[in-house]
């Protein structure tokens, strides 16, 4: 009989706050921040500091391959986040919901921007390619090819109607959506540009990179009646075609890289947050207090060089008229014969300093009373910092810190009733329930390599690197003392299975036994757990790790000279060496049985020992990198390991088969914990997250699981073909080039090659039934008996079926698959399908996909004159029908609206644009104001 066994299957991941590979950002409300958790994106409550929501894809996690790289939110609830696969999905923040997936990059996307409206996405990758996304559509719309190296970041212009991407290649390239084309390339830096921004106003653009300089353009604004107006520049020098004008640079404090420049909703403030510990606040000035700190630096500059003293004029910030036309370098904006340059528009407020590199910043969209605005950091360390910005100072505010470790979880330990999780890091000791992954307590502790929580649950033993064992009370959630136990770190604790005492091995080359009691030490007023060194057992050589045998019979300790030695516990007589690893062992342990022990090692292979001989009963190569744990399931002979490579593998024994591969993580793995009934395990990570795997009811064999990873292996192959990897590539002209958006993918070939067998079954049903009815003229008592598979449809229907689970966005790629003959046909069934009143927008795409496709070959066809007639009547017809009920629609609604304005006095429209209009009604009165009493000024000077 074939032995089946049970699936472990990932359950829950907890402990990452932020993690490094993308940035944060806020939603459109300012209430909550977005975080990135390796593949999952935390939805963070900022007042509450409480995640309120997760959100996590439905494809299983394949590691790094499947970590959020970048995230962008919309004007509505919605939110984009860029993954490591290429792929795009949008999150729904309300419901929690993935609303659709976009495939289109063929690398890891790097840059996500929306526009003003929410209705269009563009995202950059490491592919070098810029693709524009209809969202409302959920489908690509084009491909902008031309930069040379990876994408960095992209941004709109010009009122939604171009796009400027910035790209490793050292080239910023402006893009015009409506032509498809690159219209502008600009150069100028000396390294990759790494970040861009544009304020809200679209005054300027504002780009950052390796230089030691922010750099600035002013950007052309085309007005209503088609005519180009600019914030600057010479029109005569620069080409009229051109949307970015130089305008200057400011010189930035830190010797760093820039890694983010970004403006605030209102447009007053920049940031630019170097690949450092540091952020750089400026000012943003706007024309009327530029133009008045331009005039006193060119009186200060006039003066100067006459050697004047101030006039009382120039004290009130006004200039004589002569002389006012002063050039000044850095691509001056000239207003009113006074050159503005840079620094009289930005202005340095604040220098933010953090305690550990800044991984990514952003400014919430709403601003708090008293304050300029709020900026949220996220930090390298797994910690969210917010600020406020003042106009003297800047203050921080909270912190999210509690949910996670700062560093590498090194050590992992259940309690005996499974209820709840210790672990250890640098610098704290954090204790879990499992089950829901929310953190219960958090004790500072020294560097715990090692940790045990002793039978009665309410203390636990943390084995530090700096050689001491830490006792901690978990209720109290303090550390009660810190003994000096070795001197050097303290690798391995090991629980005697008397439950009264336990074993650590160290760096100093002693394993030393411990026995605990919880007394009443004198001057304290309740009882403690004390430690006691009952003997000690000296090595040769470093110890890494102590196994005891369950019944206390046997100690291996593992050395590092790649052995391991077995001594009697009560005499410390030796008893068998094991050797046989090329390097030293890592992690080992004693089956419940006493009768296997299975050690793993930094040469990647574990090997399967009999404890009564030491005889090697099996040596298999494991993981791709070193063996980290090892542990086994209790009464069993099932055992899990972890490595280095990312990976959690489940072996048997006995068989020496592997059972399973799990993948999760998405860096080296520490640290393992077994529950002691094996319904569940637990493993800790470098990547600072902590995974649970629960055992299901599902059963699998051996075999089927090898076929299965012989499949997979065999996708992975299919993939790597896809992209052809050692075709030669395609040379793409500088000014650029535009391609489909979407890419072919194993889902788009399957439902290619389901439109193709659902069209040759219709098409030989089309002949039974014509077939059938010239029978019925002969005979009236044929029978027709309808194909099964087509579960009664008819053969229109039954083709039109197979496109009710191809995606928007895989439409276009499906099609293009297709077989011109296979097309042909297709296009027969259009018109059918047009009297299906849901189905006209679908129709209209598949339509119009395969004229652009075939359109040469459809025109030296005859036979697809008749359907392409056909088509075409009833296409406008059915189009323009659709397009009638859409205006009468919005044209009732706008009456609504009118009767409704009517008969209240309050206004019927959207709160947020009227606030916005009240705010550019303002601006408009205080800029017209200031006019007003600079002419006023001028006009009393002149007359006195």
């Amino acid at each position: 009989m074939v032995k089946s066994y049970l699936r472990y299957e990932p359950s829950v991941s907890f402990g990452v706050i932020a993690s490094v590979d993308s940035n944060i950002s806020y939603d459109s409300s300012g209430k909550h921040l977005l975080s990135p958790a390796l593949e999952k994106i935390g939805v963070w409550h900022v007042r509450q500091g409480i995640c309120t929501k997760t959100l996590t894809p439905f494809v299983p996690c394949r590691g790094p391959s499947l970590a959020v790289t970048s995230i962008a939110s919309s004007p509505s609830q919605l939110i984009a986040g860029g993954y490591g696969d290429g792929s795009i999905r949008l999150w729904d923040t309300d419901k929690g919901t993935c609303e659709t997936t976009l495939n289109g990059h063929k690398g890891a996307v790097t840059a996500l921007r929306y526009n003003k409206l929410g209705s269009l996405l563009a995202s950059g990758s490491k592919d070098n390619d810029v693709i524009l996304w209809d969202v409302v559509g959920e489908t690509g719309l084009f491909r902008l090819r031309g930069h040379r190296d990876q994408v960095t970041d992209v941004v709109f212009v010009g009122f939604g109607k171009k796009l400027v991407s910035s790209s490793k290649d050292k080239f910023l390239r402006v893009w015009d959506i409506d032509t498809q084309h690159c219209m502008q390339i600009v150069g100028g830096h000396h390294s990759e540009i790494w970040t861009l921004d544009v304020d809200p106003g679209e005054r300027f653009l504002v780009t950052g990179s390796a230089d030691k300089e922010l750099r600035f353009y002013s950007i052309k604004q085309d007005s209503v009646d088609g005519e180009s107006v600019k914030d600057g520049g010479d029109s005569s020098v620069s080409n009229k075609w051109d949307v970015l004008t130089h305008f200057g640079e400011i010189q930035r404090q830190s010797k760093d890289r820039v890694a983010t420049v970004q403006f605030n909703k209102s447009g007053n403030l920049l940031a630019c947050h170097v690949a450092g510990k540091m952020v750089e606040i400026f000012r943003v000035l706007d024309d009327a207090e530029a133009k008045r700190k331009a005039k006193r630096r060119v009186n200060r500059k006039k003066e100067k060089k006459h050697g004047k003293e101030p006039t009382e004029g120039t004290e009130n910030g006004d200039v004589e008229n002569k002389g006012d036309n002063t050039t000044v370098t850095d691509g001056p904006i000239e207003t009113s014969k006074i050159t503005v340059t840079v620094p009289d528009v930005f202005k340095l407020l604040h220098t933010i300093r953090a305690s550990k590199k800044i991984c990514s910043i952003s400014f919430c969209p709403t601003t708090q009373k008293n304050s300029l605005a709020t900026l949220a950091l996220s930090l390298n360390n797994n910690l969210i910092e917010f600020y406020s910005i003042e106009s003297g100072e800047t203050k921080k505010t909270l912190g999210i810190d509690l949910e996670g470790h700062r560093s590498d979880v090194r050590s992992v330990t259940l309690s005996s009733d499974n209820t709840f999780l210790l672990s250890t890091s640098h610098n704290a000791v954090k204790i879990w329930n499992p089950s829901t992954g929310s953190c219960l307590r958090t004790i500072d502790s020294g560097y715990g390599l090692c940790s045990l929580i002793l039978p009665t649950n309410k203390y636990g033993l943390v084995g530090t690197k700096e050689g001491t064992l830490e006792i901690i009370d978990i209720g109290g959630s303090t550390r009660v003392e810190a003994i000096e136990a070795h001197g050097g770190s303290v690798r391995t604790i090991a629980a005697l299975p008397d439950k009264h005492g336990f074993v650590t091995g160290s760096q100093d080359h002693d394993v030393k036994f411990w026995e605990y009691q919880i007394k009443q030490k004198p001057g304290q007023a309740t009882k403690q757990l004390t430690l006691s060194n009952v003997k000690t057992m000296r090595m040769n050589d470093d110890v890494l790790v102590v196994a005891i045998s369950p019944d206390a019979k046997y100690i291996a300790v593992a050395l590092l000279d790649s052995t391991v030695k077995i001594h009697f516990v009560d005499t410390f007589k030796f008893f068998l060496s094991l050797y046989g690893h090329k390097l030293p062992v890592l992690c080992m342990d004693i089956s419940s049985d006493g009768d296997l022990i299975v050690t793993g090692s930094a040469d990647k292979n574990i090997k399967i020992w009999g404890l009564d001989f030491g005889d090697c009963h099996k040596s298999i190569f494991a993981h791709k990198d070193s063996v980290m744990a090892v542990q086994f399931v209790p009464k069993t002979h099932y055992v899990f390991s972890v490595g280095k490579d990312r990976v959690v593998k489940y072996w048997d024994a006995d068989k020496f088969e592997q059972l399973l591969t799990l993948e999760g993580h998405h860096a080296d793995i520490w640290c393992l914990a077994v529950s002691n009934r094996g319904d569940f395990i637990v493993t800790g990570s470098h990547d600072r997250s902590i995974r649970r795997w629960d055992r299901t009811e599902e059963q699998f064999f051996i075999e089927e699981e090898k076929e299965k990873r012989l499949e997979e292996m065999f996708d992975a192959d299919l993939d790597k073909a896809f992209e052809s990897n050692y075709a030669p590539k395609e040379e793409i002209p500088e000014e650029g080039a535009v391609a489909v958006a979407g890419k072919k993918t194993e889902e788009t070939l399957t439902a290619t090659d389901l439109i193709i067998e659902r069209l040759d079954i219709a098409e030989n049903e089309k002949k039974r039934i014509s077939e059938h009815q010239e029978e019925e003229k002969i005979n009236k008592n044929a029978v027709f008996q309808a194909n099964l598979l087509m579960n009664g449809q008819s053969p229109s229907d039954y083709v039109l079926s197979a496109f009710k689970d191809v995606h928007s966005n895989d439409l276009e790629q499906t099609l293009l698959a297709l077989p011109f003959s296979d097309a042909l046909k297709l296009l027969s069934y259009l018109k059918e399908w047009t009297s299906y009143s849901d189905k006209v927008e679908l129709v209209c795409r598949i339509g119009t996909l395969l004229l652009q496709t075939h359109y040469n070959q459809l025109l030296s066809t005859p036979a697809a004159r008749p359907v392409l007639t056909d088509f075409s009547d009833i296409f406008y017809e059915r189009v323009k029908g659709w397009k009638d009920i859409f205006g009468f629609n919005l044209a009732a609604m706008d009456h609504i609206q009118q009767l409704m304005a009517s008969r209240s006095d309050a206004l019927f429209r959207d709160a947020r644009s009227k606030l916005l209009e009240i705010r550019s009604q303002q601006s408009k009165r205080l800029q017209d104001r200031s006019d007003t009493g600079e002419f006023l000024r001028k006009k009393k000077k002149k007359t006195k």
